[in-house]
């Protein structure tokens, strides 16, 4: 069940950072290198032993660590570090926890790229992976080898919007001495995963969190030997591997994270509103907030209320064709953007199975149910969304698919 008592948006409230000038904003540091007064703190710095001091941009800098103290607090983590792009988080977390002859546990769906990297990259360090049904916690249980080092997850899943029990995945991970890795990408603010017993928690800000669609940007968010590990010059895979996020990107993002809490709620009742007509219409809808969602009352139990459910739905057109066609019409309509990615101020729809997760082969599309017609929206901030409606109705009735 959900704690209650945290309030992740008040935690991002309580953080007040200055200025150098006393700015309500901090200041950017904008510096690839760090000067020091003494050689000894340098290698003080080097060693890890030096706190508050800065050696080189791609380590860290005070941007970057002000931005992962926020998302570290949204979360109820010790720290965080922030990358350059979600895989940038995602990657390298993985790598420091496996090496060859390592075994990994996922969700069959997750984002696309995250599935490319665990099927078809990892294998080359000899690091193997089994994609099971999240929502079958005895499934998971099965597939837990003696040298599984990790369960990976998202709370709601890419595309399909499956629930992931995260309690349920704790237990089990802690019970075989396992780490727990979930990506709250499409679920900031409505689920806590840390307070449910993840291990670790990562996001790409890409997404909800920068709100703007105008840039990239990952985090992880864990205890702080974690993001130490991950931070070491010797063999840190985050340090080693490079996708360092730039300061002016992190001081944007941290100004838009202030608004976050706003904006999901919107989001969530944008999209529970359509979500609610597209059904009585008959469409195929999925959607979290809906009763006819199998993850629904699990959901319930896990998230914290004042989020909703979420920007994200799916509805199935019925064919590509058709959803290609649908989304065309939409867009000429200024419904939103037929665009990948989400969490924009405006809707964005695609296909997924031809773009976000066209790295799952057909087949394996097809066992986890994720059709050719099938239509994803990150569903935006409209002001006005019976109207947003009514006009989608008109672009379905047009083109066939009501």
């Amino acid at each position: 069940m959900a704690d209650k008592t945290f309030k992740p948006a008040n935690n991002i409230q309580d953080l007040q950072y200055f200025g150098e000038f006393g700015g309500v904003n901090p200041s950017i540091s904008d510096s690839s290198t760090y000067t020091f007064l003494s050689a000894k703190t340098m290698f003080d710095t080097f060693e890890g032993n030096a706190d508050g001091c800065y050696l080189y941009s791609r380590h860290s800098t005070p941007s970057n660590l002000y931005l992962g103290e926020a998302l570290a607090a949204m979360e109820g983590t010790e720290t965080a570090n922030v990358a350059a792009s979600g895989m940038g988080a995602i990657t390298p977390t993985i790598l420091q926890f496996c090496q060859a002859g390592d075994h990994i546990v996922s969700s069959r769906t997750i984002y696309g790229g995250t599935y490319a990297f665990l099927k078809n990259f990892t294998p080359r360090m000899d690091i193997h992976t089994s994609f099971v049904d999240i929502t079958k916690l005895e499934a998971v249980e099965a597939a837990i080898k003696p040298e599984t080092k990790i369960i990976f997850c998202e709370c709601v899943s890419n595309p399909l919007l499956e629930i992931a029990d995260i309690a349920g995945l704790a237990k089990i991970a802690k019970k075989h001495n396992l780490q727990l890795l979930v990506d709250n990408t499409f679920s900031p603010l409505t689920i806590s995963p840390a307070k449910l017993g993840a291990d670790v928690v990562m996001h790409s800000l890409t997404k909800f969190i920068n709100g703007a669609s105008d840039t990239m940007g990952g985090v992880v968010c864990g205890t702080q030997e974690l993001i130490d590990t991950l931070r070491n010059v010797n063999d840190g895979a985050c340090m080693l591997l490079g996708a360092s996020m730039d300061s002016l990107r992190a001081a944007s993002i941290l100004k838009n994270l202030r608004t976050l809490h706003i904006r999901m709620q919107q989001h969530s009742k944008n999209a529970l509103f359509l979500a609610n007509k597209f059904e009585a219409d008959g469409l195929r809808t999925v959607y979290p907030g809906l009763k006819s969602h199998p993850g629904h009352d699990l959901y319930n139990g896990m998230m914290n209320e004042q989020y909703g459910y979420g920007g994200m739905l799916t509805i199935d057109a019925g064919s590509l064709d058709k959803a290609n066609e649908l989304m065309e019409m939409m867009q000429e309509k200024n419904l939103g953007y037929l665009a990948v990615s989400l969490g924009f101020y405006k809707t964005l729809f695609s296909a997924p199975g031809s773009s976000t997760s066209s790295e799952i082969p057909e087949d394996e599309q097809a066992e986890m149910g994720l059709t050719d017609g099938l239509i994803r929206f990150s569903i935006g901030l409209d002001s006005d969304i019976e109207r947003t409606y009514k006009m989608m109705r008109e672009c379905m009735v047009k083109v066939g698919v009501l």
